[in-house]
């Protein structure tokens, strides 16, 4: 067992009676942080870790309020530990789990029941403790990337000033706000058959529900058909024009945020992968869907409202 695993295993109580001996650790997936399954005599779990340089961008005190209330809707595993200072959390492990992938989604039946997971988390009722401005989160990146001087890939600025069509259209009326994760991995699901989980709400917040429903849709790479089957189970039917227009400046935007994250994680020598490579497709994806020919017509439905 690592060393830090050890020592982090050390500070929760629920482990104060188990030797250290009787305890696995297996590491898991992940880009910016370090998971691993644990195995021992008082459970199975996952314990995750911090990646270096994610407490610059990340309120871990927010992400328990959030993390929390996604448990207790029935969305989030259950958090059974929390450190927000540091940011380590231990997990109850969602057993008969399948970890869910762009391939894993091509299953309808899967689309209907991440739907069903989100509609679940954002009409729970509750609040979390922040809210996701998207346009105030893209200007923190770039503030981060200034201050580590870091590169920006070509064509960002262009791209960054056709966005503000966007941003007019979504700021003509105020916008649904509901618990978002926001950041919603096709890794970040977990099915059961019969259900969906969504863990890891590090960048949740109060935002507008298609948010999520567009950047699952990006990062599940889902094709028209998936992307219809997902807003009917989520809608139970045909979905409004104005919502499904702004699930699709989302789907363009969610590409745009995550250049400067990916950006951000090369500037800190995340080892995970190669986040320069990512940084730029994702700016190649967002430029792609803009320029598109369907594009117009779903932000001229944004423009009209409701």
């Amino acid at each position: 067992m690592e060393t830090e695993v050890q020592s982090a295993l050390s500070r929760i109580d629920l482990f104060k009676d188990v030797p250290m001996e009787n305890i696995s650790a297996a590491r898991l997936g992940g880009l910016s942080n370090r998971n691993y399954e644990i195995q021992s005599p008082v459970g199975h779990f996952v314990l995750r870790i911090p990646g270096e340089g994610t407490g610059d961008i990340i309120d871990r005190s927010v992400e328990e309020h959030n993390a929390r209330i996604a448990a207790q809707a029935g969305v989030n595993a259950e958090v059974l530990f929390f450190d927000a200072t540091e940011g380590i959390m231990l997990c109850r492990y969602v057993e008969d789990s399948v970890t869910m992938s762009p391939r894993g989604f091509k299953d309808l039946g899967a689309v209907e029941r991440a739907a069903r997971a989100f509609h679940r988390l954002h009409t729970c009722g509750q609040t979390f403790r922040t809210r996701f401005e998207l346009f105030e989160q893209i200007d923190s990146y770039l503030n981060v990337l200034k201050k580590l001087e870091a590169p920006i890939p070509d064509g960002y600025a262009e791209v960054q000033r056709e966005a503000e069509a966007v941003r007019e259209a979504l700021g003509a009326r105020e916008l649904p706000l509901a618990p978002c994760h926001c950041d919603p991995l096709a890794e970040n699901f977990l099915d059961v058959g019969n259900r969906m989980f969504v863990v890891d709400f590090e960048y949740s917040g109060n935002n507008d529900p298609m948010w999520d429903l567009g950047d699952l849709s990006v990062e599940a790479e889902f094709n028209q058909r998936q992307d219809e089957v997902f807003l009917n189970a989520y809608f139970d039917g045909e979905p409004p024009a104005y919502d499904a227009g702004r699930m699709v400046m989302y789907k363009a935007m969610c590409d745009l945020l995550w250049t400067l994250w990916g950006v951000v994680q090369f500037a800190n020598d995340n080892p995970a992968e190669d986040f320069w490579a990512y940084s730029v497709n994702r700016l190649d994806r967002c430029r792609t869907l803009m320029a598109s020919d369907a594009f117009p017509r779903q932000l001229e439905a944004v423009r009209r409202g409701p």
